[in-house]
């Protein structure tokens, strides 16, 4: 018997060594197939967003796949989301991926009251740093105003590289403080926040990055050098007391400890510099594309704001000027994903989802989702004066308690720089330009975006 047994064995290997010998390509191509999962179907769709949205076509609001070997279900309707959110979770859904992404403990790994004081003192230090650092907002706005109307009617003006810029300073002089008052600090910055970003955007997002050392490398060399850049703010700005007024000084009074700081710093300057330059751009754009919609918020600030600066407390007051926002993160698709980790075992509709699933959702295509938004490509702020679309668009985290606090830094930084460019410059699009938007964990136009501008007076 053991000796059949024994031949049995060394049969079966020789037969597996055999077929490996004749067939050796397309074997291990299946063998990558069953370890990749998914991964090639989201890379030939050419987004993890494109894919959800064939995905979602397909096998409707609720579908599963394979990331990798790891399963994943995707919920991609305002009802399954809805029952799927929680009111009470401690930490928002783009915060839980990212700081995933960027293997740092989120708040699902940690007790509820630890995760609810973190994410006060986070929510809290965004909202004190804008309230005390608004004058500089203020003026690097008026800055970047300024030297627009400088040029002729006729010069194209590149919005992504210049709206990035601005968004760059703002968030790092915020965060950081006088050191990225120098261009050299905010260079090097934008450099290593490029090399991680784009990774973090795509190379995760699609396994790529993975399947490259030299890339793999390189992205952990950037991450390295930016924790060690805020570490030393954070070490430089702890004994300077609470007159400083920065986002690290807030959380260095909040008590936090040096990895907490770095990682809340390196969360927001990531996710605050991507999604402030992308609201921007987003909300340029359409405006310079549907006159109307420009010339009605003109003159809402106008009344609103008359020929004054705009101020932090008059931003609630421009009502349309925050539903153009709003329809520019809808229509752009802004953020079109997020994810949780499913804690315990659940159930959406008949579908029980288990625990320690990855629960993806597909909020670009719940944007654009006909059954909740009626001509859900068409560029209407006018749509977000119904109280019932307002409360879809808050479950979805897009406004209100629910919204990533990067968010809201972004509405106020756009809502800033539309009250101030939108009285002064008239905004016109490019004619035969034809913007097209790369999809990762922010929406981006593809290529570079441009417009012109004319004075109003």
């Amino acid at each position: 018997m053991l000796d059949f047994a024994i031949f049995a064995v060394t049969f079966v290997i020789i037969l597996i060594g055999a077929v490996l010998y004749l067939y050796p390509v397309k074997i291990i191509n299946m063998i990558l197939t069953v370890l990749d999962g998914n991964l090639p179907d989201i890379v030939n769709k050419g987004s993890l967003h494109e894919f959800l949205v064939g995905l979602h076509d397909e096998f409707g609001s609720v579908a599963s796949f394979w990331f990798g070997r790891r399963p994943v279900v995707s919920l991609g309707a305002v009802d399954q989301l809805r029952q799927h959110i929680n009111p009470n979770w401690t930490t928002d859904s783009f915060e839980t991926m990212l700081k995933s992404l960027l293997s740092y403990q989120s708040g699902s790994g940690v007790g509820v009251t630890e995760s609810m004081i973190r994410k006060k003192v986070y929510e809290g230090a965004i909202d004190k740093t804008l309230e005390n650092n608004f004058p500089l907002l203020l003026q690097l706005v008026e800055e970047l105003v300024d030297k627009w109307a400088s040029y002729p009617k006729s010069q194209h003006t590149p919005l992504c590289a210049h709206l990035l810029g601005l968004a760059m300073k703002a968030v790092t002089q915020l965060a950081m403080g006088s050191r990225f008052q120098d261009d050299a600090e905010v260079i090097r910055f934008r450099k290593n926040h490029e090399a991680i970003w784009s990774e973090i955007g795509k190379g995760y997002l699609d396994g790529s990055l993975e399947k490259s050392s030299s890339r793999k490398t390189h992205y952990e060399s950037a991450l390295a050098e930016m924790e060690s850049v805020l570490k030393s703010v954070a070490k430089q700005r702890s004994g300077q007391g609470s007159s400083q007024s920065s986002f690290v000084n807030y959380l260095l009074q909040a008590n936090l400890t040096e990895r907490q700081v770095m990682e809340d710093g390196m969360v927001f300057t990531l996710a605050g510099c991507v999604i402030t330059a992308n609201l921007c751009i987003w909300a340029v754009h359409f405006l310079s594309v549907s006159e109307a919609v420009q010339e009605r918020l003109y003159h809402e600030l106008v009344e609103v704001l008359g020929e004054e600066p705009v101020t932090l407390e008059k931003i609630p007051q421009l009502r349309y000027c925050q539903q153009v926002l709003n329809e520019t993160v809808r229509t752009a698709k802004l953020t079109p994903m997020a994810a949780r980790l499913q804690e315990v075992e659940g159930k959406v509709d008949q579908h029980v989802i288990p625990k320690e699933t990855l629960v993806i959702y597909a909020l670009g295509v719940v944007l654009q989702d006909a059954d909740t938004w009626s001509l859900p490509y068409r560029f209407n702020p006018d749509r977000f004066a119904d109280e019932s679309v307002m409360k879809s668009f808050s479950l979805l985290g897009f406004s209100g308690s629910q919204a990533c606090p990067e968010l809201r830094f972004a509405y106020t930084v756009a809502a800033v720089l539309l009250s101030t460019l939108v009285r002064r410059l008239k905004l016109h699009r490019v004619e035969g330009q034809v913007v097209e938007a790369r999809y990762e964990l922010v929406s981006t136009p593809k290529d570079d975006t441009w417009i012109t501008v004319s004075k109003r007076n």
